[in-house]
């Protein structure tokens, strides 16, 4: 791959003398050495030549900044050029027409058309004005040829610097649409790692204050010091597990994520000692490796409808099935009802946040009540 310091001497010359400047001196010096040595006395001749080496200099003057009037001085500089071809004696006539019609013939302002028009025009006039002179035809002709073939040789420069600044264009669109995508993805990935420490700091936060109010309950009714001991205890292993929790979220968010399947057995079997309830894991199928979008959807999917299991069914026995068949991955947990009810929406946990979770990893959420259990269905594509 190319290094910088190659790419800066390459464009060091294009810095100090860029292309059309030195087109443009070039061509200046050439007409200004072929008005100094023409020879001709006619009077019409050396207006025609006043005139087009005028339209030059206006070219050169307006170029930069006004490139349209530019094209237009310059293709009546060939014109005019063009028209004293058959007026004047010696060659400086063609030679003032070839720096003026090739360089008109190479710009990229005026389309194919109109050079096309300006190169005929000219050939016809130096073709018509060429028996004025008494030459013969074939030299009118062979001076017509010379004119198409500057023309199509401008043509043909013109198309390739047409097709470099589109090409300039389009990497330069090319890099911006890059940016903005990198610059999407970033913000993307910090909403994603937001909303799972958010989530996890919310389960686990939640789980702790509640066992701070059972110490501080215990010691204030009853001045239970060994419950209230352990009640704490309890509470400093939940912070813990949170902690642990959130860095693995961000370990996750990072590609660093363990299997699934242990993943969520672990969630179960937290469950089941935190919570005194029995939870049932049972995978099925043959694991495969997930994105590590789909992977954090499905682990905070189970927290939460783990957490809901634990709020509106407590001590109840649940179910989680984590289904490897088919093109797509399946996760459902499932615990009975009782009085707590169903799960409700609420912003940003629940079954809205379950939602929102699995559609930004292009998965779904489905919940239902089935008789006396309550059910969630979470798939996500592989």
């Amino acid at each position: 791959m190319p290094t910088g310091r190659p790419l800066t001497r390459r464009a060091l010359p294009d810095t100090i003398a860029p292309g059309w400047l030195v087109v443009q001196v070039f061509g200046t010096v050439f007409i200004a050495v072929t008005l100094l040595t023409a020879r001709e006395d006619a009077a019409p001749v050396w207006a025609l030549y006043s005139a087009a080496a005028g339209c030059w200099l206006a070219f050169v003057a307006l170029d930069r900044r006004r490139p349209g009037p530019a094209a237009a001085c310059l293709a009546m500089g060939a014109l005019l050029s063009a028209a004293a071809l058959g007026l004047a004696g010696d060659g400086s006539a063609i030679i003032l027409t070839s720096v003026v019609l090739g360089r008109f013939a190479a710009l990229a302002v005026p389309s194919v058309a109109a050079i096309m028009a300006t190169g005929v025009a000219a050939m016809a006039l130096s073709v018509l004005t060429w028996p004025l002179y008494g030459a013969s035809a074939a030299d009118a002709l062979g001076q017509a040829a010379l004119l198409l073939a500057l023309t199509l040789i401008g043509i043909n420069h013109r198309q390739h610097v047409v097709q470099r600044r589109h090409a300039e264009l389009l990497l330069e669109q090319t890099r911006r649409a890059q940016a903005e995508h990198a610059r999407a993805a970033a913000l993307d990935e910090r909403t994603r790692i937001a909303r799972e420490i958010h989530d996890v700091l919310a389960h686990s936060l939640g789980a702790l204050g509640v066992q701070l109010e059972l110490a501080e309950a215990v010691l204030e009714e009853r001045a239970d010091v060994p419950t209230a001991l352990v009640t704490v205890r309890r509470a400093r292993r939940l912070a813990t597990e949170g902690l642990a929790e959130a860095r693995n979220a961000v370990a996750a968010l990072r590609q660093d994520i363990p299997a699934l399947t242990d993943a969520l057995a672990a969630l179960a079997e937290a469950h089941r000692r935190d919570h005194r309830s029995a939870v049932r894991f049972d995978p099925s199928g043959t694991p495969r490796p997930l994105s590590s979008a789909a992977a954090v959807s499905l682990l905070g999917t189970a927290r939460e409808a783990l957490t809901n299991a634990a709020k509106h069914a407590p001590g109840e026995p649940v179910s989680m099935t984590l289904d490897f068949t088919g093109d797509r991955v399946r996760l459902r947990v499932a615990n009975p009802l009782t009085g707590g009810g169903v799960p409700t929406e609420s912003p940003g946990f629940g079954l809205a946040g379950m939602r929102e979770r699995l559609a930004l990893a292009g998965g779904t959420l489905t919940s239902e009540q089935d008789g006396g259990q309550w059910q969630v269905t979470a798939e996500v594509p592989e």
